[in-house]
């Protein structure tokens, strides 16, 4: 399993919806509204790595109101 934060851009006052959209994908087990240079905030997780980019490409970086995405993975050192 692979997870990841997905930290989200949108366009000016979409965040709130950007973020409920984003929280009805499979595979998202959070999505948060934030302030910062970031709007949204999404924890993912996923089969593996393909799977992780199909679904920001795909699903995420799709919804309405995105217009930027940075993908952090989550690594245990």
């Amino acid at each position: 399993m692979v997870q990841a934060y997905i930290l989200i851009q949108t366009n000016v006052g979409k965040a709130r919806d950007v973020a409920a959209k984003v929280a009805e994908i499979d595979g998202v087990s959070l999505s948060e509204d934030v302030t910062g240079p970031y709007d949204v905030i999404a924890r993912i997780e996923a089969e593996d790595v393909n799977a992780l980019g199909s679904l920001v490409i795909a699903k995420i970086q799709d919804t309405p109101g995105v217009s930027r995405t940075l993908t952090c993975t989550i690594v245990h050192v």
